[in-house]
Parts: structure tokens; C-alpha cells; sequence
């Protein structure tokens, strides 16, 4: 059996889809939090210098998505066919397309609330109509169950609320998702116990 070992910051981030996968399919794992004032003096340690990290069996892993498709593909949260598994890597790549665009590096306050507030202003509704579309009247995002675009999905949306409170109000078939998502036991169990933190 493998070994696991997850090594990211003390919030949920760039790490917090491989830990999805990891609490649905009930693979235990290390849950390795680097605190900040750490991180400077151990990141030459780390490939490429930059988290998360995934051990598995001692190898090292880099680059969130790339964990968190291998985690998928090891859980069977892939979809069930080749073409459902593109399906799925599309909507995470659209996901993260979005996250990618939030400044989280920007120091100046009103520049960053700037940047924001345009960014749900102009792009967000774009995001959500898309996904909505994508979902229609189905349970799932991708054929007739769950998949890591669908875990995904809620992991966004939860930072997102942080950002911009209601931002989805207006796409109910998407809170449904999200419902759908949280309700799932092992992931109700995981966000219950994972450490409080705002991002």
C-alpha cells in the first residue's frame, strides 16, 4: 500500500483538492503545514522551491493539478470514459484559470480591492454562466457521478465566498453542485476537522 505524504501551508489553497480527493476515497495521508516564518529557510529543499509537494512512497510530486489528477485517477474521480476525463480536466483548467487571475500577491490594499471587485464584475459571471450551462440539469459536471472537477468546483467556490460573498446566488443549479459536494460523508467529515483558516 502507498504512502502519502501532502506538504503545503497551514491553509487550504493550492493543496486543498488533493486533500478533497484523499478525505473521498478514504486514502490516509500526512498532512504536512509549513508555517510562513518557516518557509524561508526550508524552501531550497523543496523541488523547484515552491508547494505543495506530494510524497508518494518517498518519490516527490510537484504542481497542484498534476497531484491532484494523479490523486483523481488513483481514486476513480476521473469519469468513465477517456472523453469524460478530458471533460473534467477541462472544467478544473477553467476553475483554475479563474483563481489564477485573483491577486493574491498584491500588496497595496485598494489596488487589490480593485482588482477583485473588476474581476466578479467581469469575469466571474462569465465563469458561472459557463458552468451552469456546462451542468444543466444533471447531478454531476461530468456524466452521472461525482468527479474531481465537481470536488473542484467546491473547493473554489469556498474561497470565492471569502472574496465575494454571494457571488452565486444567481447560479442556484451550481449551489446545488456545491450542496451536493459538501453532503458527500467523507468530505462533510473532512471540512468538519480540517483547520479553520480563511484561505
Amino acid at each position: 500500500m502507498a504512502s502519502y505524504k501532502l506538504t503545503y501551508f497551514n491553509m487550504r489553497g493550492r493543496a486543498e483538492l488533493p486533500r478533497y480527493i484523499f478525505a473521498y476515497a478514504g486514502i490516509a495521508f500526512e498532512d504536512r503545514r509549513v508555517e510562513w516564518r518557516d518557509w524561508p529557510s526550508i524552501k531550497k529543499t523543496f523541488p523547484l522551491g515552491k508547494l505543495p509537494m506530494l510524497e508518494v512512497n518517498g518519490l516527490p510530486l510537484t504542481q497542484s493539478l498534476a497531484i491532484a489528477r494523479f490523486l483523481a485517477k488513483e481514486a476513480g474521480l476521473v469519469g468513465n470514459s477517456r472523453l469524460a476525463e478530458a471533460q473534467a480536466d477541462a472544467l478544473v483548467d477553467t476553475l483554475n484559470d479563474f483563481t489564477l487571475l485573483i491577486p493574491w500577491r498584491e500588496d497595496n490594499p485598494q489596488i487589490k480591492t480593485q482588482k477583485i471587485d473588476m474581476l466578479f464584475q467581469s469575469h466571474a459571471p462569465k465563469l458561472l454562466d459557463h458552468l451552469q450551462c456546462h451542468l444543466g440539469d444533471r447531478k454531476w459536471l461530468v456524466g452521472d457521478s461525482e468527479t474531481w472537477a465537481d470536488l473542484y468546483c467546491h473547493v473554489c467556490f469556498t474561497t470565492f465566498s471569502v472574496l465575494r460573498p454571494g457571488f452565486a446566488d444567481h447560479h442556484p443549479a451550481l449551489c446545488g453542485l456545491t450542496d451536493r459536494v459538501e453532503a458527500i460523508p467523507n468530505i462533510a467529515k473532512w471540512i468538519q476537522c480540517r483547520p479553520t483558516t480563511e484561505f
